[in-house]
């Protein structure tokens, strides 16, 4: 969950633009094959991008440190370095289309990638986060929204192992690394993507996870308030928009949130109940009931923030933009069904281990006894 603190807006005159119109359905082939640099690449969303940029006929290069191997398709060239101590040598002197940046997160990443590429690479995508807003409250809040502002004494000084010792910064400077990558590449050669919850196969926070797996088990099950909005984005769906997108050059920022309509919590699990043929059984509890049991939204109960307060507008951002240059989203049922898929093909050491989101069964059925008398 998102932290609230001080409040700024991007670079000015960095808007949307229109995508052309084959590139805004996955139907459509680009008008011409691409060399693409994904920085990261082996983790969540990277191999679903990698495969899908394979299937379009595009040339594909990893740059990342080697430490987790995949198989892929087609040939994939995987450069090694490590940009915790600026090694960015195996990428001197090479050329790319786009690049696309997943997993920074501290400015100086940013920065010292530039120093090599911003003279060798025609377009950037940046992967940043809705975390990087200032305020959850406003309802329909879009891209233009104002937000946070690091305070810090040097944003470059930042490390990822500062930033895990304090997660508060997390929105913070996903915002300067925004700021950073228009200083470096200029809005006009440049994107940012802001995802929200993004779910399905593959995912190893076990946020989603927990509920496709409660709902199988059924049974009387807790439920967060029914009525309460959602938006999240299956990490495939993410994927294969973000690789349009480079094949677009597409400049601006887009709130990477689903589904095209509105969606419930209620919606969601009946969803996931009706696709995974579960007689679960919901057992509602009140936001005030669960906080006095200090049962927390996005930990305990995933995916779940109040649709009230100061989180009001979190699940009701406006992905309205990003629908318009091409966001497609498959069904929440193949979602469920994959992930479960997934999660079932995992070794048995993980998938007796705890959950690392979400209530553990004996905590569950405690609050189930107390709140039904």
């Amino acid at each position: 969950m998102p932290h609230l603190p001080r409040r700024h807006v991007l670079a000015a005159g960095f808007g949307a633009a229109a995508l052309p119109a084959w590139a805004q359905g996955a139907s459509s082939a680009p008008p011409r094959p691409m060399h693409l640099l994904i920085l990261g690449g082996t983790g969540f969303v990277g191999p679903h991008q990698v495969r899908y940029a394979l299937s379009r006929g595009h040339k594909v290069t990893l740059f990342n440190r080697g430490r987790r191997p995949k198989e892929w398709p087609a040939e994939v060239e995987e450069l090694t370095g490590d940009r915790d101590t600026n090694d960015y040598a195996s990428l001197k002197g090479r050329r790319f289309d786009v690049c696309i940046d997943n997993p920074s997160a501290v400015p100086h990443w940013v920065r010292d990638a530039a120093a090599v590429l911003k003279s060798n690479v025609a377009h950037h995508l940046f992967i940043s986060t809705v975390s990087v807003y200032a305020d959850n409250a406003q309802v329909g809040a879009d891209e233009s929204a104002e937000r946070e502002r690091y305070t810090g004494p040097d944003r470059f000084a930042e490390t990822m192992a500062s930033l895990r010792k304090n997660m508060a910064l997390y929105g913070p400077l996903k915002a300067a690394c925004e700021d950073e990558v228009i200083a470096q590449y200029g809005a006009a050669h440049s994107a940012i993507v802001r995802p929200g919850l993004i779910v399905g196969p593959g995912d190893e926070t076990d946020r989603f996870t927990y509920w496709p797996l409660r709902v199988q088990r059924g049974g009387p099950t807790l439920v967060p308030p029914r009525t309460d909005p959602v938006r999240l984005i299956d990490a495939r769906d993410l994927a294969e928009w973000t690789i349009r997108l480079a094949e677009a050059r597409a400049t601006g920022a887009y709130n990477a949130l689903g589904p095209t309509g509105n969606l419930t919590m209620g919606e969601m699990l009946d969803t996931l109940r009706s696709a995974l043929g579960s007689k679960a059984e919901w057992v509602e509890a009140s936001a005030e009931w669960l906080e006095k049991e200090k049962v927390s939204a996005w930990g305990d109960l995933p995916v779940w923030i109040p649709g009230q307060g100061e989180t009001a507008g979190f699940h009701r951002r406006s992905n309205a933009r990003a629908v318009a240059a091409g966001l497609t989203f498959r069904p929440l049922a193949d979602t469920g069904r994959d992930t479960v898929a997934w999660w079932q093909g995992l070794d048995e050491k993980r998938r007796t281990a705890p959950l690392r989101a979400g209530l553990a069964p004996a905590r569950e059925a405690e609050l189930l006894q107390r709140l039904r008398g």
